[in-house]
């Protein structure tokens, strides 16, 4: 049985969870059913919420969108249906024809995809189809809640009879009013409305002139309003008319109440089930809100919900544009409680809301934002101490009220309890407090419940650690500018960072040092190899980051190699089959000179077309019969080979030429060397070397040993100087 108190609700404020839910829904009623949604006592119903809720979630991103469920409220025409001999108004039956014709397409909606929504179709196959009740008011109420003329035999003749009377009226009116306009008796208007009947408008000096009732007159009393004789007489036949009609819808109305009236419950069970839709489309539009997800509901006693985010902060962030910081948090039977330290407004408070409110959330059907890998077990209560504790109304300080709050844990506190404690201990003398607090935690961890807990207390810190299925946590501080993280990390405790943060704040270095001195040197050692400690898991943490960053560029630039070592396998291969085919071509080549030389040596024809033959069938031997498909694919590769050597040959040009023209600038920027007679010299694109034997203007007489030769001066280089 599964008990969760209202002071829980307050605590984790669930209520504002609901409101945001609430405002997500169609319909009225749904609203009011999203206000008061509570944590499920039992476990089939709420996993058939949690998965209807997770289906409709899931059709905002199908092709198979859930129709319409929107309906106007008939609690009213219910209560009165089930009264004896009343009947309901028109607007009345077609807003029940509208809730009949709604519910009838949702559920052939959910039968014919049922694959889609299993839970949601198993909860539409309690509610009854039928057509009766639309066609029932359709045969007497037409689409714009107006009787219709065929809705009796007796109407049909009474709206007849009515129309020619109404056509004598006017008939008669126009006669009277064509004959008093030319007598110039009426005023510039001619005529009105008076209690919904056409008048004269007759100039007061002449209302005794014209016959008939006189209904009214104007504001100054210039004009009279007065129905002419005739038109009287048909007047009063179409009042009765009226009357008549009047009488008959009232009849037609009661009839079919009385038809209506046997489906008063399954009215009741429509209106019942397009509300709960109603809630289950608003809390899946919330949880698409919030990236919520139905996480894995275990039978083992298991909670590891990996980044969660508080709902409520995760909105009020995302409509600032700020960011929220996700927490992962596991507790098991080998880790049953854990105890988070460390400073204030590091985040401490928020993390025990969000695990006790997402657990909450889950028992109630709703669905909760953590990665898809999470999962948990279903408490049988959720107890919570969190917040300002004190009780105004029974005058009961903070500590009395928690050792109050505390009195209440320990009676209901169990295996199958999650208990969450902000603050233990406080309220009190430290140590007293803190010895209290110590016994409190001892106790429910003998009671094998689940719990987390925030505390500066240090013997807390320390029975956390004792305790074999205990342990630490703190929230992430940077160790430089002292700043929180907002990062929850298991396994160790918290330095409050006491004077580091009194130090930052501009607290006289002096002062602090006093305030050391006043303390026990043993808690200040203590507190200090905390905060080492602290600051050695943030370092570590950055580094963890770091590492991930570059393993990740490792991994893209991996992919990369291994992308264009593929690309060059290919190309080989290519490259291959090319060298093959020239290789074959070469080789046949040979065969054919070879036949060719035999034939110019013998002339015989006949052994020329024998060995020709033997070669044709040797290489047709190797072939197989490829087929249009693979000819244009071969012939394709052969084209891409083709192209790609010839821009790899293009290539090489290029670069040849351009170390070239760059070979030739570099000679061209080197300084002049003057030759002078007797050195040794070469041609700059040549590699013979000989002497120089003489210089006449701008000609050169070059002696390479065997010959002479004269060259331009400016197409030599020297290579080694005359020696002295």
């Amino acid at each position: 049985m599964i008990s969760i108190t209202d002071k829980t609700l307050k605590d984790l404020e669930f209520a504002t969870i609901l409101q945001t839910v609430s405002s997500r829904c169609n319909t009225e009623i749904g609203k009011e059913k999203a206000l008061s949604i509570v944590p499920f006592s039992n476990k089939e119903l709420l996993m058939d919420s949690l998965l209807q809720t997770s289906e409709y979630l899931a059709s905002f991103s199908n092709n198979n969108a859930l129709p319409n469920h929107g309906f106007e409220n008939i609690t009213n025409e219910i209560k009165f249906i089930g009264i004896e001999d009343s009947f309901l108004e028109v607007t009345s039956f077609r807003k029940i024809a509208q809730l009949s014709e709604t519910v009838n397409t949702m559920l052939l909606f959910l039968k014919k995809f049922n694959d889609y929504y299993p839970q949601l179709n198993q909860r539409a196959q309690h509610v009854e189809y039928t057509k009766y009740i639309v066609q029932k008011i359709d045969e007497v109420v037409d689409k714009f809640g107006i009787i219709k003329d065929n809705a009796s035999p007796d109407l049909i003749n009474i709206r007849r009879d009515m129309s020619l009377v109404r056509g004598k009226v006017n008939q008669s009116f126009g006669s009277a009013l064509t004959q008093y306009n030319a007598l110039g008796y009426l005023d510039e208007i001619k005529e009105s409305f008076v209690e919904n009947r056409r008048v004269l408008a007759v100039l007061a000096m002449y209302r005794r002139k014209v016959k008939g009732s006189i209904l009214g007159s104007s504001k100054t009393g210039s004009i009279a309003y007065i129905e002419p004789e005739a038109t009287l007489r048909y007047s009063r036949e179409l009042s009765n008319l009226e009357y008549e009609e009047r009488e008959e819808i009232t009849r037609i109305l009661k009839k079919l109440t009385n038809d209506i009236r046997p489906y008063k419950e399954l009215l009741n069970q429509y209106q019942a089930f397009l509300s709960d839709i109603d809630v289950t489309a608003g809390k899946a539009k919330y949880a698409l809100s919030i990236n919520a997800i139905l996480p894995t509901i275990t039978e083992e006693k298991r909670l590891f919900l990996r980044d969660a985010y508080h709902p409520i902060l995760y909105l009020n962030n995302k409509n600032k544009g700020e960011k929220t910081f996700p927490q992962t948090i596991e507790l098991h039977n080998q880790s049953r409680i854990i105890v988070i330290s460390g400073p204030n407004a590091g985040g401490k408070t928020i993390s025990l809301k969000t695990i006790g409110l997402l657990q909450l959330m889950l028992q109630s059907g709703l669905l909760i934002p953590v990665h898809e890998r999470s999962e948990t077990f279903l408490f049988d209560r959720i107890l919570t101490d969190i917040g300002d504790n004190q009780s105004i109304e029974n005058h009961l300080s903070t500590y009395s009220y928690r050792l109050k709050n505390m009195n209440y844990f320990l009676k209901k506190c169990n295996a199958k309890t999650l208990f969450l404690i902000d603050e233990f201990g406080t309220g009190s003398d430290p140590e007293l407090g803190g010895a209290l607090a110590e016994i409190f935690l001892e106790e429910f961890y003998h009671r094998e419940a689940f719990g987390i807990i925030t505390t500066h207390y240090s013997n807390l810190k320390i029975l956390a650690n004792e305790l074999p299925f205990a342990s630490n946590a703190n929230m992430l501080f940077d160790e430089k500018s002292l700043e929180p993280m907002y990062k929850l990390v298991l396994g160790q405790a918290g330095s409050s960072f006491t004077f580091e943060v009194a130090q930052k704040n501009g607290i006289p270095y002096g002062l602090i040092n006093r305030a050391k001195k006043k303390i026990e040197g043993g808690k200040v050692r203590f507190d200090k190899t905390i905060a080492t400690l602290q600051k050695e898991r943030s370092k570590m943490e950055k580094t963890s980051i770091n590492l991930k960053e570059e393993e990740t560029k490792a991994r893209e630039e991996s992919k990369k190699m291994e992308t264009i070592n593929a690309k060059i396998q290919d190309k080989l291969e290519r490259y291959q089959e090319l060298y093959d085919a020239n290789q074959r071509l070469i080789y046949m080549g040979q065969k054919i000179d070879d036949i060719a030389e035999k034939y110019f040596n013998n002339k015989d024809k006949k052994v020329l077309i024998g060995e020709f033959l033997k070669v044709v069938e040797i290489e047709n031997s190797k072939r197989k019969k490829a087929t249009v498909k693979e000819k244009k694919e071969k012939e394709i590769i052969q084209k891409q080979i083709v192209e790609e050597v010839a821009v790899k040959v293009e290539e090489i040009r290029t670069v040849k030429k351009e170390k070239k023209v760059k070979a030739l600038k570099a000679e061209a920027d080197k300084p002049k060397v003057v030759l002078k007679i007797g050195d040794r010299v070469r041609m700059i694109d040549g590699k013979a070397v000989g002497t120089l034997d003489g210089i006449e203007k701008n000609k050169a007489k070059v002696n390479y040993g065997v010959f002479t030769s004269k060259v331009s001066l400016d197409a030599l280089e020297l290579v080694e100087a005359k020696k002295k």
